[in-house]
């Protein structure tokens, strides 16, 4: 029996759908078939909320463009996002002082500061903090989804011990806090990422086929296949593509996750253990497949756990590990270095940019209703600075920024400029859970976002 999951309680057609069979839920696009003329205006599309984060610092000299305003032209670690400049702002200026450590253990300090602009109490064992600003927007919003927010990494790692001088692991490994003592740990498996998407149970479902799901893991597409089939004839020609997109799209991610196509025997566990690059790329097209089925609106991702030690050894000329190259003292061949690394973390954001512009809805794209927020715990990774932070806010997020633009808010060395946390103020106004204050420095929403 087909069974089309709506998540609303009226009678017509809701703007999420769910196709479900033999054990399992695979949540849609919106259709703009289904939602008639209000799928044309850009409201008619949920606003979504990405966190990136980058570990080490940035080399800001090759980061900051020179002139302020429109049409500057991008720096050598920017110049990957030159196909969509007109839709990213690059901020800089802004400072977050809680985030600075007592004593020693800056990556930590501003690991966990990185969205809560909390100070952090300096312990292994006594955890103290804030909540972070993606889950004040989960908070608002995530009741209209099947997963209010989502905390994705490249890296995994308990959040016990201790991992940067004195600083519990759970400040260099989170950067989600529900609230001042309960971290969000993140999802390192891309196999998990796509189960939590992909592979929830239809409550309908007899136990046999759960268990059938659970056994022989055949593609999630099998399960569906009637009822997309089902759903085309309701769907103008547009919107078939799109289904046909989407679907395809899932399929080619469950092949590049779990190896070759599975067979009717029972396995074991599929492959889960992809290259860097290829293991990043999975991970942001999953994330797009969330927000595009609109499973989730809130993801927080870090690209690598605080002060990384990861070596590059795929990019030309590195020959150290990247937390050894940050402390470059001035040395002009470990700077060139870091710029080749910034420039590959710049890339592997493009291309999660990308993959949100590709995403058509109504007049606009899914990275036009979208604001996604990239920087790192630090300013410059040798000097250990948690001031002029190193900032892209991507995406109108149905036009609350005007976009395209270099906006420097203090440019005074050695001094602190206006709080990130008004930023975060800013953010969370757009997707209407507005504040009149965050964190332990946030006075008011920031100013020049919007002209």
């Amino acid at each position: 029996m087909r069974r089309f999951f709506r998540s609303g309680r009226r009678a017509q057609l809701s703007r999420r759908m769910f196709l479900g069979g033999a054990g399992v839920v695979v949540a849609l696009p919106i259709f703009e078939s289904l939602i008639g003329e209000r799928a044309y205006a850009d409201d008619a599309f949920p606003a979504r909320t990405l966190f990136y984060y980058l570990p080490n610092g940035i080399n800001m000299a090759d980061w900051t463009p020179n002139a302020v305003g429109a049409g500057y032209d991008l720096p050598a670690i920017l110049a990957p996002l030159a196909p969509l400049q007109q839709k990213i702002n690059v901020i800089t200026g802004l400072s977050n002082v809680p985030a600075q450590p007592d004593g020693a253990g800056d990556h930590a300090g501003g690991t966990s500061g990185f969205l809560t602009a909390a100070h952090a109490n300096k312990s292994e064992t006594d955890i103290q903090l804030g909540i972070s600003v993606d889950q004040v927007i989960a908070n608002a919003v995530g009741g209209d989804t099947a997963i209010p927010s989502m905390q994705i990494g490249i890296d995994g790692g308990a959040s016990t011990g201790g991992c940067d001088s004195g600083y519990s692991c759970a400040y260099t490994r989170n950067i989600s806090w529900a609230s001042a003592t309960q971290p969000l740990p993140k999802a390192s498996s891309t196999h998990v990422v796509f189960n939590q998407i992909f592979g929830g149970l239809d409550p309908a479902a007899t136990a046999a086929e759960q268990q059938k799901r659970r056994e022989y893991r055949l593609s999630v597409l099998n399960y569906v296949n009637d009822e997309a089939n089902a759903l085309k004839v309701r769907l103008n020609h547009l919107d078939k593509a799109k289904l046909d997109e989407y679907l395809s799209g899932i399929s080619d991610l469950e092949k590049r996750i779990n190896g070759p196509a599975p067979s009717c025997d029972p396995v074991g566990e599929p492959n889960n253990n992809p290259g860097l690059v290829e293991k990043i790329k999975i991970m942001s097209d999953l994330m797009v497949l969330a927000m595009q089925c609109d499973t989730t609106r809130v993801i927080s991702f870090m690209q690598a756990n605080a002060g990384s030690n990861r070596f590059y050894d795929f990019l030309p000329n590195i020959v150290d590990e990247h937390h050894s190259l940050s402390h470059h003292s001035g040395d002009p061949a470990k700077i060139a270095q870091l710029t080749t690394i910034d420039t590959w973390e710049i890339t592997m954001f493009m291309y999660l940019l990308e993959k949100m512009n590709n995403v058509t809805e109504g007049t606009g794209t899914l990275l036009d209703h979208s604001q996604v927020f990239l920087s790192s715990e630090l300013e410059d990774g040798h000097a250990h600075h948690h001031r002029n932070l190193p900032i892209l806010l991507a995406g109108g997020c149905h036009d609350a920024y005007t976009t395209g633009r270099h906006i420097r808010y203090f440019d005074v060395p050695d001094q602190n400029g206006p709080p990130i946390a008004n930023l975060f103020i800013s953010m969370m106004a757009a997707v209407g859970a507005s504040a009149d204050a965050f964190g332990e420095t946030g006075t008011g929403p920031l100013g020049q976002l919007k002209v």
